[in-house]
């Protein structure tokens, strides 16, 4: 069976690489993208199983990736988990259609358990 494929999308490279290696150890195919701008081409090619999105990132921010994710029929029915450090997040995740919400700082626990109840594997 193919691993599921996870694409992080966030401009910390820091949290990137910290997401990338623990997803790996979990068994996940992992794509990272630090370039908002590049995001849409990239969920078009890889076709990732879900999208772990950052909320606050420079040039074009989580909340209009979401707008044109949704938007686009290629890929509009990407399961989203949105990451950030803000109180509106939650909020703002679910009224974009984001499957879910993890608030930064985060617990790996939490990640694993989010995407697994996502994925369902």
């Amino acid at each position: 069976m193919q691993p599921k494929k996870i694409m992080i999308c966030d401009d910390d490279r820091g949290i990137l690489e910290m997401l990338e290696l623990f997803l790996e150890l979990e068994g996940y195919n992992v794509i990272c993208e630090i370039n908002s701008t590049h995001l849409t081409k990239q969920l078009i090619s890889h076709k990732p199983d879900l999208l772990l999105l950052d909320l606050w990132m420079p040039i074009i921010s989580g909340d209009q990736l979401i707008k044109i994710i949704r938007s686009t029929p290629e890929i509009k029915e990407t399961p989203i988990i949105v990451l950030s450090a803000s109180v509106d997040g939650p909020e703002i995740a679910e009224n974009l259609g984001a499957n879910g919400f993890i608030a930064k700082p985060f617990d790996l626990t939490d990640i694993t358990d989010k995407i697994n109840s996502i994925l369902k594997n």
